[in-house]
């Protein structure tokens, strides 16, 4: 099988070939840490999540993930100043909450998490080296800013298909200084309103890195000069990656071989963002809804549509989580975390959805029908069948992140929870064998009061034509 992905850069679908055979190394966009992250910030994680663990399980690569932190940024500055905080103390707090968030998701941490401001000697080197290629000059005006020349590098606009006729001026930096307002910023001289804490010494004077020089340096420092995939969302592709490309190709460097961008969440057909008051933090979503519902959620849509949060949306994803888990623990009972088995064979319809550019929603309806085969095994008494469809189940929920049965959700239960397991599935069969004989009887008056009650304390019923089964109601809500 072959791995296809959609190359932003190409605009097409492209097979898939690494650099350097069975080895992968790939560079995601992380988070400016001005606050708090929201699902709308996070589904970039958990998209690239599910490449990575494709990539490993699917094809059996060695992957190489770098995830940067851009802790130092105007943003950053304005809101430490405006809270009388040091910029530090406050992008440190909010990079704390985003590895919070993204642990609760269940997102596999990165191979590399590099800083922004632990790496400006790697930045200065590349600002030389665009000024001594005629791609960059100081300004003229003394300020300490460095510019990248647009006009010297005749692919400038290639990524985000555009003509530098139809770009507005870059607004990072004072345009005065440069010799096009569309030159963007490699370099931010110090301004006497900012910490000195927040610049650094330069041949071109104190300042700070400007926000699109950092990945390019980063990327560099970890993957090399070309690697394989450069990720983020769709927002950023323009200015921020075809600034990238630009600076890293201009020096010299081959940089990425695809880029893969993935949508937003969206509400009422808006980006979620703060300024829309419409953001849902993570730390205070999982205070109503399981972290693994909100996992679902991001995951279910394949990763370049947009998402469309509305109320309901959980609750859904929470539905669909209870019947695959529903059906493990039936297939498994009294046992606790399950991890998946790495030797268990995928579905070929199942990779080969995964395989056509992350195919999620294809992945998913092959795991939903594989449930209802291993739920019929069960009903017809198949318990040895039912158990290697749940090995099954498991292997592919794993993919995406979403083994409800994973130590990563809590999955793991000790003996006496084993024990409490089974003694509920017996209290609850008796009430369900009392329900199917009032039925029988035509005592639906009865019938409907057991349910009553099995429902009030937590208990779904299904009625199926093989008769009725249960499971434990989520509480994401």
């Amino acid at each position: 099988m072959t791995l296809q992905l959609f190359d932003t850069a190409t605009r097409a679908q492209r097979d898939f070939v690494p650099v350097t055979p069975g080895r992968v190394g790939m560079y995601i966009c992380g988070l400016t840490t001005q606050g708090a992250p929201h699902i709308g910030h996070l589904r970039f994680a958990v998209s690239f999540d599910v490449l990575r663990r494709w990539l490993v399980r699917g094809h059996g690569y060695d992957v190489t993930l770098v995830r940067n932190v851009t802790d130092i940024d105007d943003k950053i500055l304005r809101k430490a100043g405006e809270a009388d905080e040091e910029w530090w103390a406050l992008s440190y707090r909010n990079e704390r909450y985003t590895t919070e968030a993204l642990d609760l998701l269940g997102v596999l941490p990165p191979t590399y998490e590099p800083r922004a401001t632990g790496h400006i000697t790697e930045m200065v080197d590349l600002v030389e080296t665009l000024v001594e290629r005629g791609h960059a000059y100081a300004a003229a005006d003394g300020s300490g800013d460095v510019y990248f020349d647009v006009k010297s590098w005749a692919d400038y606009g290639e990524l985000s298909n555009q003509g530098l006729d139809d770009m507005v001026a870059a607004d990072d930096a004072d345009p005065r200084g440069k010799r096009d307002p569309r030159d963007f910023a490699l370099w931010k001289g110090r301004k006497p309103e900012e910490p000195a804490t927040a610049n650094w010494p330069t041949p071109y004077g104190e300042g700070r890195p400007g926000w699109h020089l950092e990945c390019s340096a980063m990327a560099r420092k970890y993957l090399g000069d070309t690697f394989d995939i450069h990720g983020g969302g769709i927002d950023l592709r323009f200015p921020h990656h075809e600034n990238e490309q630009a600076q890293s190709r201009a020096a010299g460097l081959g940089f990425a071989g695809y880029w893969l961008h993935n949508g937003w969440v969206t509400v009422k057909g808006e980006k979620m963002g703060k300024s829309l008051g419409n953001a849902l933090e993570v730390q205070h979503l999982v205070q109503e809804y399981d972290p693994l519902t909100v996992r679902y959620f991001l995951t279910a849509a394949h990763y370049r549509s947009m998402i469309e949060y509305h109320p309901g949306s959980l609750e859904e994803a929470g539905a669909a989580i209870e019947r695959i888990e529903g059906f493990l623990r039936r297939a498994l009972p009294g046992q606790g975390a399950v991890e998946a088995d790495p030797g268990v064979e995928l579905p070929a319809a199942f990779a080969a959805s995964m395989d056509d550019d992350l195919g999620v929603a294809g992945a998913l309806a092959v795991i939903h029908d594989t449930v209802r085969e291993g739920n019929t095994a069960l009903d017809e008494g198949g318990r040895d069948e039912a158990a290697e469809i749940a090995a099954t189940v498991i292997a592919m929920t794993d993919v995406l992140g979403i083994n409800p049965l994973s130590a990563t959700w809590g999955g793991a239960g000790g003996s006496r929870e084993d024990e409490l397991t089974q003694a509920l599935d017996a209290l609850v069969q008796l009430q369900v064998e009392s329900r199917a004989k009032a039925r029988a009887a035509r005592d639906f008056e009865t019938a409907d009061q057991i349910r009553d009650a099995l429902v009030a304390a937590g208990i779904t019923i299904e009625d199926t034509p093989r008769g009725a089964r249960w499971s434990l109601t989520r509480k994401d809500h």
